[in-house]
């Protein structure tokens, strides 16, 4: 795996001051966000892009409720949110917005990505592990609340799983059930 890397800048942000550091894997750019120091078992947040959510603020997920959570948290610990380019479950923005419309049609999160031909999560996390290793992270304290990145993870160990518990809205009220009662999330 070919990746490039960044220098570290300073990011002053609503939620506090950071540091961020950028990794290219072929076209996606990760990127890092991190409050230092970091611990020898630092609060890791691994966020993939939304941005519906992240960006526009829709009520359909809980993506920007949780990168927003996990921000104050590493605030306040210190830690790092790994924001991983995969949006729609790395289906793409494109399919994203079909799978949405297909939503609109009554089909949940995993029946809509299963019509447009993937699987329920596209998402993979080998690059997860090459950027803890590039800041000499070997144990971690997750926020989570999906086991497939509990799962995912070979070669970090996971000290805790510390919960992202976000309220829910009729908006993404089935959403949340379908993540819970069929993607195994440990709400």
């Amino acid at each position: 795996m070919k990746i490039e890397i960044s220098e570290v800048a300073n990011l002053p942000s609503r939620f506090g001051s950071f540091k961020i550091q950028s990794f290219k894997e072929g076209i996606k750019e990760h990127l890092v966000i991190f409050k230092e120091p970091l611990d020898d078992v630092p609060l890791v947040r691994i966020h993939s892009e939304c941005l519906t959510g992240d960006t526009i603020g829709s009520l359909k997920c809980d993506c920007r409720d949780q990168l927003e959570y996990a921000l104050k948290a590493i605030e306040k610990e210190s830690g790092m949110v790994i924001y991983l380019r995969q949006e729609g479950r790395n289906i793409g923005l494109l399919n994203k917005v079909n799978a949405y419309a297909l939503q609109d049609k009554g089909f949940d999160t995993i029946e809509a990505n299963h019509q447009l031909g993937f699987k329920a999560d596209e998402r993979t996390y080998e690059v997860v592990e090459f950027i803890l290793a590039h800041f000499g992270i070997a144990r971690i304290k997750l926020l989570t609340n999906n086991p497939l990145k509990l799962d995912s993870l070979k070669g970090i160990e996971i000290v805790e799983r510390v919960p992202v518990i976000i309220e829910a809205n009729q908006f993404n009220e089935h959403y949340l059930k379908t993540k819970k009662e069929q993607m195994g999330h440990l709400f």
